[in-house]
Order: C-alpha cells, then sequence, then structure tokens
C-alpha cells in the first residue's frame, strides 16, 4: 500500500509539473508572435540603409569616416554579448556563451585585446562565475528591446572606436530563422565593411545634399540598427526556444504520467490479488 501511496503523490507532482511547462509554452507562443514581428520589421530597413551606402560608396570615403577604418592588424577589439535573463530555454544560453568564449580565445591567439560586453543575467552571471572580465554589463533591457536600448549600447563603442581605442566591434547574439532554428551567430559591426559584389556607384545620379553628407548621416543609423537587430533577433530566439523547451517538457511530462499510472494500476491490481488470496487462505484454514 505504501507504494501505491507514493505512486499516487508522483503522479500528483508530476500533472503540477506539467501544468506549469504547458503554462509557460502559452506564454513564449504568445511573446514569440510579437517578437517576431519585430525582427521582420527590422530587417528591410536594414537592408535599404546597407543598400543606400552601396550605392554611395566611394574609395575615399573610409578616410573621411571613421567608421569605414579598416585597420590591417588590430589589436583591441569589443565583444558583446547578448543573452536573456532568464533560463527555461534548453541549450540557448549555454550556446550563445560558448561561442562568445570561443571568440574570445581565437582573438586572443591573433595577439587582440579583446574586451567583453555581457547583456542578459545569464551571460553575466556565467562569467562573473568563471572570473571573467567585463567591461560593461546590462540586465535591464529585457526581452522587448527597443532602438533606444540599442543606441544606449553601441554609441560609447562607436565613440572609441572613433577616437581609435578600438578597432573592431563584434556582437555574438542568436540569429532567428524559425522558431526551431535560432543558431547562435558572430557579426561585425565597426568597421562597416562592403564587399566588392556589394559596392556600387552612383556617378550619373545627381545628389542634393552630397554623397558624403547622405553617407556620414546613414553610416551611424547602420550601426545602431545593426545592434537593434541583434537584440530583436536574440529576444525572439529566447522565446522560440523556450516554447520548444517547454513543449518537449509537457510532452515529457504526459509520457511519464502515463507510465507512473501504469505501473500504479499494476501494483494495484497486484495488491487486489494479494489481498483475495489472503481471505480465500484463511477461509481454507477456517474450514480446516
Amino acid at each position: 500500500m505504501a507504494k501505491a501511496r507514493e505512486l499516487r503523490r508522483r503522479i500528483r507532482s508530476v500533472e503540477k509539473t506539467r501544468q506549469i511547462t504547458n503554462t509557460m509554452e502559452m506564454v513564449a507562443t504568445s511573446k514569440l508572435k510579437r517578437a517576431q514581428d519585430r525582427v521582420v520589421a527590422a530587417r528591410p530597413y536594414a537592408a535599404a540603409l546597407a543598400d543606400v551606402i552601396a550605392d554611395l560608396f566611394q574609395p575615399d570615403l573610409s578616410q573621411r569616416f571613421p567608421w569605414l577604418r579598416v585597420v590591417e592588424q588590430p589589436r583591441r577589439a569589443a565583444l558583446v554579448l547578448i543573452t536573456s535573463n532568464r533560463g527555461l530555454c534548453g541549450g540557448f544560453n549555454a550556446n550563445l556563451i560558448r561561442l562568445a568564449k570561443q571568440r574570445m580565445t581565437e582573438l586572443a591567439g591573433q595577439g587582440v585585446d579583446a574586451e567583453l560586453h555581457a547583456i542578459g543575467r545569464k551571460g553575466i552571471g556565467y562569467f562573473r562565475y568563471v572570473g571573467q572580465a567585463m567591461a560593461s554589463q546590462r540586465q535591464d533591457i529585457g526581452d522587448r528591446p527597443t532602438p533606444a536600448h540599442a543606441v544606449e549600447v553601441v554609441e560609447p563603442l562607436m565613440a572609441r572606436f572613433e577616437r581609435g581605442e578600438l578597432d573592431a566591434v563584434e556582437v555574438v547574439f542568436a540569429k532567428f530563422n524559425s522558431p526551431v532554428s535560432t543558431p547562435p551567430t558572430r557579426m561585425q559591426i565597426l568597421p562597416i565593411v562592403l564587399s566588392e559584389a556589394d559596392r556600387r556607384t552612383a556617378a550619373n545620379s545627381i545628389l542634393r545634399p552630397s554623397a558624403e553628407a547622405i553617407v556620414g548621416a546613414i553610416l551611424p543609423l547602420y550601426v545602431h540598427h545593426q545592434m537593434y537587430r541583434a537584440l530583436v533577433e536574440t529576444a525572439a530566439s529566447e522565446q522560440g526556444a523556450r516554447r520548444t523547451a517547454m513543449k518537449n517538457a509537457t510532452d515529457s511530462a504526459g509520457e511519464m504520467i502515463d507510465w507512473l499510472r501504469r505501473t500504479y494500476n499494476r501494483a494495484r491490481q497486484a495488491q487486489i490479488t494479494q489481498e483475495i488470496a489472503e481471505i480465500v487462505g484463511g477461509s481454507e484454514a477456517q474450514k480446516g
């Protein structure tokens, strides 16, 4: 009887856990829709800015605008790591942290002094635990980042890059391909580099104001938006990863409940059979 009571307790406990994970799955699904809308809205703007820069690009612009300056042998770089503030999303944060550690090791091997800027409680907590120094920390952005948040994060790095204190700025974030595909990704946001295929010319166009003035106004917007994209894609990826993790947990809890109920029924049936056998045995003993 003690075994049957223990099984009933376990069934009730797992049922409560399943209710919690199912609720978290529904909440993540609701948040995912809004986060996905922000990602979809952000991507065309970034592409449009890149197209304008490519159209107006001229080789001598890198001498006029420091954000286009490419250093052949960088000596100092900033790595911005974006993680979530909460867990229960599978290996989402662990994968981002692993990529950041790998990149820090690569930069150190190249002789680059890399400083870490951590956004999100999970990344901050890990690097505090391992004793890794962080140049800056932010836990207040959460899962609804805004363009203002992006400016606050990247503007100080842009100023230092402009002064020559940094040779490169990179960001590690989760790229949102779909709710079930959110690979950790590294993106260089400074210096702004255009491939030869992207570079076009506006030689046959008459521009007011000049191409230089337009590029000077667009470059900071482009860098701001690249950081904003990284923030919103990571936020959407977090909700997708949490929804998947909670769905898997709910399904596993359901399977465990089924197994526990079968085990309970067998134990209960065995106990009833034993009790019947004892009654029959006692009755036969009295007849004898």
